[in-house]
């Protein structure tokens, strides 16, 4: 039982993996970007919504809807570490900072970029 306890107390105490992913097509190279603070669950949650036919991003559900998952790659563009401060668990404004930066880094390569709604 105390194994179980402890475990549980690990569980609590991780934290997500945080940065900003793309999705990319295949068929035209263009990307949609998305920063946040748990990539595994916004990864999950992304193909979920475009497979349900729910995302957001209209434009991109659209290229899905026609090219399918086979159509696109996803790849996690950049992880953002902790800064060690236990007592704080709010990044987005860093979040926010990273996805401009991959914004300015995919326009200065001339990828076009799936509509930005902020």
């Amino acid at each position: 039982m105390d194994r179980k306890k402890e475990l549980k107390q690990q569980y609590k105490m991780m934290k997500p993996t945080m940065g900003i992913f793309t999705i990319r097509s295949k068929s035209s190279d263009k990307c949609y970007l998305e920063a946040t603070p748990n990539l595994t669950g916004a990864i999950n949650g992304a193909k979920f919504k475009l497979e349900a036919g729910v995302h957001v991003n209209r434009e991109l559900q659209k290229d899905w809807n026609e090219h399918g998952e086979e159509g696109f790659t996803i790849e996690i563009l950049e992880t953002l570490e902790a800064d060690g401060d236990e007592s704080k668990n709010d990044y987005m404004e860093e979040l926010k900072i990273l996805q401009m930066l991959w914004e300015e880094k995919m326009a200065a390569a001339g990828i076009e970029l799936y509509n930005i709604k902020r």
